[in-house]
């Protein structure tokens, strides 16, 4: 007899949550991790990140104030206590993780687990076998290879610099790269952000990347768009950054945030038949099963949709077909996600540029407005908010926003896309007025007709 019914190598929040989910239907279940509970998400990703958006954003509501009558005093931002207070929360975290696998009844391993066959899993010294086995550790920051590279940072380091930065540097731009340019920019750093390609956050709307890259630079972010790093070195007690241009940036700290890939080396996948793709990523089936039968896998490991509740789906959908006789495959459809950048995009469904490919007509309504709060602060920043509906079925197939709260509107957008709402039924919505997401069910006349 196997020691474990499920045995899951990886404590981030898609292994955590399978582990939880499988033990409360009665499996012995344990959760292998040789780092701290929560994964990436906690300790390196979401919740940090987050905590420092907060923490930026306070100083536009100094400067905000004044326009509607305040008088701030002198401000100043102390970084180490900054980091404090978040490596304060994230204990915290860790010990709810904890104490949510013991009271589910999972077991927590500590250690680094490896494969030596389909049923077994090294930990040091020790053997455990499992009827189930599912991998979930996740992805690592990945670097280009040029000269000087050592000298930069990955975003794992980024929460625990001993000081701020007065000069960053920031190559890249994915979600990681935008969201600290303007994290960083509004704790008081001058931020200069090199791109090799001609917009952003590439797989997002057009018309989203277009209006964000607008946004970040009157926010201060030195943003260069067509422009990469091609060496680092040392210069002056600074970091100089060669660009393809042949300009050299000094700075104080050089952060790469230029993609990640999946976090399978040493796992021992060939001892159990698991195959990987290029690039790393495991290989499953839309049950995320890998090419050995009782071995899955979730998550950023697969490098399917890398977002923290997606790894989370994954997970109890594999704990519920097999310890709850309720088959679930994950569903990756209009999945809705934010960036946290100051403003915020927010976008669930397909963008144009797909619907497009999609459908034989589409229908986009779009709008850019100054908010209301700004009329009177003065801060010159917009909002832009964008449907697309397939004009044959009248569906809303994508909602799409840049402004304030759009993480919080798009998440509740996804709703209605997943419903397969219409746009008559956005129109018969009635306003919440004043607002800015108002203007989501106020969208009466398209922009602009369907490409010929």
């Amino acid at each position: 007899m196997a020691d474990y019914d499920l045995l899951v190598i990886g404590g981030g929040s898609g292994g955590v949550a399978c582990a939880r989910r499988a033990a409360g239907y009665g499996a012995r279940a344990a959760v292998i991790e040789n780092d701290r509970l929560g994964g990436t998400c906690v300790h390196r990703g979401c919740i940090p990140k987050k905590l420092l958006v907060y923490a930026s954003h306070f100083s536009h509501d100094f400067a905000d104030a004044a326009g509607y009558g305040w008088t701030v005093g002198e401000a100043s931002f102390d970084w180490p206590a900054m980091v404090r207070a978040k490596a304060d929360e994230l204990d915290r975290l860790e010990g709810i993780y904890g104490r949510l696998l013991r009271d589910a009844g999972a077991t927590h391993v500590r250690g680094t687990g490896r494969l030596l066959d389909a049923h077994t899993v090294a930990v040091g010294d020790e053997r455990h076998t499992a009827e189930t086995i599912v991998i979930a550790t996740g992805g690592r920051p990945s670097v280009p290879d040029i000269p000087g590279v050592e000298l930069a940072i990955s975003s794992d380091e980024m929460f625990d610099l001993p000081a701020l930065p007065e000069r960053l540097v920031i190559v890249g731009g994915g979600y990681i790269a935008c969201e600290f340019a303007c994290i960083m920019q509004g704790l008081g750093s001058r931020v200069t952000q090199l791109y090799r390609r001609d917009l952003p956050l590439r797989g997002f709307d057009r018309d989203l990347r277009r209006v964000l890259t607008e946004e970040m630079r009157k926010g201060g972010v030195d943003l260069r768009l067509d422009t990469n790093a091609v060496s680092l070195a040392r210069s002056n007690g600074a970091i100089a950054v060669t660009t393809t241009s042949g300009e050299a940036i000094e700075a104080d700290r050089v952060l790469f945030a230029t993609g990640r890939h999946p976090n399978v080396a040493g796992l021992g996948l060939e001892n159990a038949g698991v195959e990987t793709a290029e690039g790393g990523a495991i290989r499953v089936d839309a049950s995320s099963r890998t090419g050995a039968a009782n071995i899955y896998a979730v998550g950023d490991v697969t490098d399917r949709i890398n977002l923290t509740p997606v790894a989370i789906h994954e997970g109890r959908c594999i704990a519920e077909t097999l310890y709850n006789d309720n088959p679930q495959a994950p569903d990756h459809r209009d999945v809705a996600t934010a960036v946290f950048t100051t403003p915020e995009l927010g976008t669930v469904g397909l963008t144009e540029e797909e619907a497009r490919e999609a459908f034989a007509a589409v229908d986009i309504y779009r709008t850019r407005f100054r908010p209301l709060k700004h009329t009177l602060s003065g801060r010159d920043e917009t909002v832009f908010m964008k449907l697309v509906v397939d004009r044959a079925s009248d569906r809303v197939a994508g909602c799409h926003m840049v402004g304030d709260g759009a993480g919080e509107a798009v998440q509740l957008l996804g709703i209605a896309v997943k419903a397969g709402a219409t746009k008559a039924q956005f129109d018969a919505t009635m306003a919440v007025h004043p607002t800015a997401a108002e203007e989501f069910v106020t969208l009466y006349e398209p922009v602009r007709e369907a490409a010929a």
